[in-house]
């Protein structure tokens, strides 16, 4: 095998349980190739563990074991069983699930989402992509599903100089996919939807607010297909869900249809002109949910994007009476915790509002976390009332 050297302070960081090594930190390549598996260590030899290796991308290693091993079809296979078995453990209410979160199961750069008897799969760096071949035959062994789709149309691709492209790569996959969640039917395309067809980080969140929801009428914003608005429906009096896509909303209206869902109204709009124009019209709401789609998409973003995310917590605020619920979101992974809460701290100072936390919630379980890759962290759910 390939032994790829590396710096001590790359060696620090694997041996502190983080799996990427970035190119400043690579001492001899030793003519590793793009995607091969190669052993890495450190500046005297000492074995660190075996990892992807990269030639584009900034980080030229990701390590997939702590041990010098072969990575082949068995490897696949024990890692795609043990990601399998966690979801079995977590998973409830719903045939739509995340089963592999790339670093949080330890298959750093691999996505693959389950709809049912369908899969999605994006390999985004170099190694996964080499790979695809025995992920796919693993796949088909674990889940036996009707068809395949690759979702390789993730910007972040081309870090890694490999191709946009999205297609069904085994059996056979219609246009939409239908599938339970949480006691609904939602429809998914799973070629052309968000992310990889629907938002499945969100699951347990749409519960969750659901909970809160005190009749009277609620406000979705950027509800792309739905979700949030279908799940309030029967709690509440009524729903508007706004949107600025078309697609996506006519999905939305399909998933209400197909759930005997009535009292919802679907708008398509900018949010921040919708916020702005009830606010000046003292419209009001027993409940406001804002899951914007990520303003900072990187660390130079961060002042813009909390700019925005203050600005929708503000006009949110502005909506809803003593008693209200607020459900406010961010998925950029740059926006941490503690910075959102302060953010939203300071909106409410602004809208003369007092906000009690009721629920501070994250991504779904079948996205995990590790506790040492703060970056599997992305999504923050705050649920708080006006008092």
């Amino acid at each position: 095998m390939t032994e790829v050297r590396v710096t001590r302070k790359a060696a620090d960081r694997v041996l502190s349980g983080h799996p990427w090594i970035f190119a400043s930190d690579v001492a001899d390549r030793d003519g590793a190739q793009p995607g091969q598996p190669v052993k890495v260590a450190d500046v005297r030899g000492r074995p660190l563990g075996t990892a992807h290796y990269s030639s584009a991308s900034e980080i030229t290693l990701r390590m997939l074991s702590r041990q010098v091993e072969e990575i082949g079809r068995d490897f696949f296979l024990r890692r795609l069983r043990a990601a399998e078995e966690h979801r079995r453990a977590v998973v409830r209410h719903s045939d739509a699930y995340r089963v592999v979160h790339a670093e949080a199961d330890l298959l750093p750069g691999l996505i693959v989402d389950r709809y049912g008897d369908y899969l999605v799969l994006q390999t985004l760096d170099q190694g996964m992509d080499a790979a695809k071949p025995d992920i796919l035959s693993c796949l088909e062994k674990i889940f036996h599903p009707r068809g395949i789709v690759a979702r390789n149309d993730a910007a972040v691709r081309a870090k890694e100089q490999l191709p946009l492209e999205a297609g069904i790569v085994a059996g056979e996959v219609p246009e939409s996919v239908s599938v339970r969640m949480n006691d609904l039917a939602l429809r998914a395309d799973l070629l052309r939807g968000q992310k990889t067809g629907i938002f499945l980080d969100q699951r347990e969140n749409y519960r969750a607010a659901a909970r809160y929801a005190r009749g009277g009428k609620a406000l979705d914003c950027f509800t792309s297909t739905g979700g949030f608005a279908l799940h309030l429906a029967a709690q509440c009096e009524s729903v508007e869900a706004v949107d600025s896509s078309a697609p996506a909303l006519t999905t939305a209206r399909a998933n209400a249809a197909a759930n005997g869902i009535g009292n919802i109204g679907f708008e398509e709009a900018d949010v921040f002109q919708v916020l702005a124009g009830y606010a000046s019209a003292r419209r009001q709401f027993s409940m406001v949910v804002l899951d914007p789609p990520a303003f900072a998409k990187s660390r130079r973003n961060l002042d813009a994007a909390a700019t925005g995310y203050k600005d929708i917590n503000l006009r949110a605020l502005r909506l809803l009476p003593p008693g209200g619920i607020l459900v406010t979101c961010s998925c950029s992974h740059h926006v941490s915790e503690a910075m959102l809460l302060e953010i939203v701290a300071e909106a409410s100072l602004d809208a003369n509002r007092t906000l009690r936390v009721l629920e501070r919630r994250t991504q779904s379980q079948d996205h995990p976390i590790l506790l040492t890759v703060p970056e599997t962290l992305y999504l923050k759910c705050l649920i708080l009332e006006v008092m």
